[in-house]
């Protein structure tokens, strides 16, 4: 299923500022912690946790805080079917690797070990 040009721009327009809160809600939900949400979105796109509380704080939007991001080579491991759609099978880019930090988000609210998410 492929995502429609108006939904890529819908969230490529979105701030991680608007999202990231959301994040950290779902995941201390689910008893995990900042630290390990910022592992993940480290593991994802390269960025410290200090440039990501930069990203956070000049409110860029996703196209932009991926654009700069260094995706990592094992990132296409990450499969499943998040809102709706199936990560593997989405073949604009930028939705692709926005999809697979809200899949690593959602793997971690799960209670998945820290190794299987960082696909070691």
């Amino acid at each position: 299923m492929n995502t429609t040009p108006e939904h890529d721009q819908k969230i490529a327009k979105l701030t991680l500022a608007s999202v990231w809160p959301h994040y950290i809600t779902k995941i201390e939900k689910k008893g995990r912690t900042l630290s390990e949400l910022y592992e993940v979105t480290n593991w994802l796109t390269g960025f410290s946790k200090e440039e990501i509380d930069n990203y956070i704080a000049t409110k860029v939007t996703f196209e932009v805080f991926f654009k700069e991001a260094k995706i990592n080579t094992k990132a296409n491991l990450i499969t499943g079917v998040i809102c709706g759609y199936r990560i593997e099978e989405i073949s604009t880019p930028l939705t692709q690797q926005i999809r697979y930090l809200d899949k690593l988000v959602d793997e971690l609210a799960k209670g998945k070990k820290m190794e299987k998410i960082l696909r070691k």
